[in-house]
Order: C-alpha cells, then sequence, then structure tokens
C-alpha cells in the first residue's frame, strides 16, 4: 500500500468518526407556526390549496424547513463537531460548498400555533467523489422537528465539500451586444458619439427613458431629443455575486440611475468598490469601451 493511499484513507476515517454526532442540538423555532407565513409561503408558490386557510388551515408540508431556520444569523444551536468537521474539509483544500439535494418525511401536520423545536445528526459522509464541480466528499445532516414535543417531520440535506476543479483559461468572452432596432436606434447613434440621449415628447415635452415610439402621457408619436449632462444619483442598486456570466467579473454593483433631467437608467457604477455603493451616491456619466465594436455608457461613483 502506498503512502498516499495510506494517508487518504486515514483523512477518510477522520472524516467518518463524525458521523453520528450532532449537529444542531436543542434548536428552538424563532416563531411558533403562524398563519402569515404560510399565507407567504402559498402566494410565492403559487399553492392555492384549501388546507392551507380557514380556521383549521395547516402549514404546506414542504415548509417543514422553513420552521427551523435562523435567518442570516449565525445558529446558536450548531455544535462544535459540525464546526469541526466543516474545517477539516476546509484545511484539506475542500473549502467550496453547494447544496445538492434534500429528503423530507412528515409525520404529522403543523398548525398554527405550534411550537417548533428540533435536533441535527452528522448522519454521513460519503467517501471521494468526482463531480465537474471537483472532487470532494457529500456531508448529509438529518434534523428530526418537533411540534410541541411531538415527532413532526424529518428533513436531510446534503452538501457537497469540494476543492474546486482547475479549468484551463478561455479566450476571454464578448460582453452581450444590445438589442439596436428602429425605435431604439438612435440611442446608440448618441453612444457611439459619446452623448446620452433622451427623448422629449414634442407636443407635451415630457421626457421619457428607455425610448419608446410614443409618448406614455399625451399619445403623440413626435418627439425630438434631449443630451443628459451626465449627473446622477444611485436611486436603487444591486451588487451580482452569482452566477457568473462570461465577461463579466463578480461581484460587481448594477445600479438604477436618476439622471439629473429626472429620468432613471440602468447601468453599471464603477469606479468605487462595489460594497461602497450607496443609495444616493453621487454618479457622473462616462462611456467605456469594451471591444472594438463596443461602448457602453457606465456611472462613476462620486466619493465625498
Amino acid at each position: 500500500m502506498s503512502g498516499e493511499t495510506e494517508v487518504h484513507e486515514e483523512f477518510e476515517a477522520r472524516l467518518k468518526a463524525y458521523e453520528g454526532l450532532p449537529a444542531a442540538a436543542t434548536g428552538v423555532g424563532r416563531d411558533p407556526v403562524n398563519e402569515p407565513m404560510i399565507r407567504h409561503w402559498c402566494e410565492a408558490m403559487g399553492d392555492t390549496g384549501p388546507a392551507y386557510t380557514g380556521p383549521d388551515a395547516i402549514a404546506p408540508p414542504t415548509m417543514l424547513q422553513a420552521w427551523t431556520m435562523a435567518g442570516l444569523t449565525r445558529r446558536p444551536e450548531r455544535t462544535a463537531a459540525y464546526d469541526e468537521l466543516l474545517t477539516l474539509l476546509d484545511e484539506s483544500g475542500h473549502h467550496a460548498v453547494v447544496a445538492t439535494d434534500c429528503e423530507q418525511e412528515y409525520l404529522r401536520p403543523l398548525r398554527p400555533g405550534d411550537k417548533i423545536t428540533f435536533d441535527s445528526v452528522i448522519e454521513s459522509v460519503s467517501g471521494r467523489k468526482t463531480t465537474k464541480l471537483g472532487a470532494g466528499y457529500f456531508v448529509t445532516t438529518r434534523t428530526d422537528v418537533r411540534a410541541n414535543g411531538e415527532p413532526a417531520g424529518t428533513h436531510r440535506f446534503r452538501i457537497l465539500k469540494y476543492a474546486p476543479a482547475h479549468r484551463p483559461s478561455q479566450p476571454a468572452e464578448r460582453r452581450p451586444r444590445p438589442v439596436v432596432n428602429r425605435d431604439n436606434a438612435g440611442f446608440w447613434e448618441g453612444v457611439t458619439r459619446h452623448e446620452l440621449l433622451i427623448q422629449r415628447c414634442a407636443a407635451c415635452a415630457t421626457l421619457r427613458f428607455p425610448w419608446l415610439p410614443g409618448c406614455a402621457t399625451c399619445g403623440s408619436l413626435d418627439w425630438d431629443t434631449v443630451r443628459a449632462s451626465g449627473e446622477g444619483t444611485v436611486h436603487s442598486y444591486v451588487v451580482m455575486h452569482h452566477p457568473p456570466f462570461p465577461a463579466f467579473e463578480p461581484p460587481y454593483a448594477v445600479g438604477l440611475i436618476e439622471l439629473a433631467e429626472g429620468v432613471r437608467i440602468v447601468s453599471n457604477v464603477v469606479g468605487v468598490p462595489y460594497d461602497k455603493v450607496r443609495i444616493g451616491m453621487p454618479v457622473r456619466l462616462e462611456f467605456r469601451r469594451y471591444d472594438d465594436e463596443l461602448v457602453l455608457p457606465v456611472f462613476q461613483g462620486v466619493t465625498p
């Protein structure tokens, strides 16, 4: 037996030693089962089942995990054993993680007012598996859920802790091309001249963006353009982390920019770290060339 094989088997034995140890002990649901959460869930899922409304309503069975979740905070009931297992995998190079699947078993319906408690155990750690993401180990936890002290269901949750596979470098992808048609061609012609043009209704002088064939205020089809000053503020924004897209390097900020003229445009906020972008931040228009064909308007953040 080679030394490498021995090391590998020793490592897997260390992982297997965590099977059966608690992952979360004496967990308590943050809220009792309640009607608002049931209503929000059903609205989000488009589930109009009659069992989930009225005086005898029950919670949808698939909400089982929802009553045990801690939100964005760290679970206080999470055990040192589970943290040690994840740390062992991290330190061995298996630092990436992806949730792969879950299984649920339902033992009794949950009703508004039920108080939820639960315990979790590290049910299994697989042998080393090779996937397209990379080689790693599947870790399965089993959570036993109780309602008012009675067994209510079981939730198995499986993650893959893996070392990302090396991917050969690919040629740089071109940024996607904007869709240019007869209604917005004038805007993109202005961009090539480094002008940001806003449509103005010739009848009522209402400014509009994005470009449209007619005025939404008075219905007129006649219009001209106003050249934007380039000054604006961040009205709203999101930071894109995932999923990655070719030609984009996350994380990056996408802003809804309110121009000084009063209309709004979606574009990248550049020149400041993505985590420093704020609502109300002043921005200034600039034009950035991405390749031989593509120029886009972006907005430089102006920091105090």
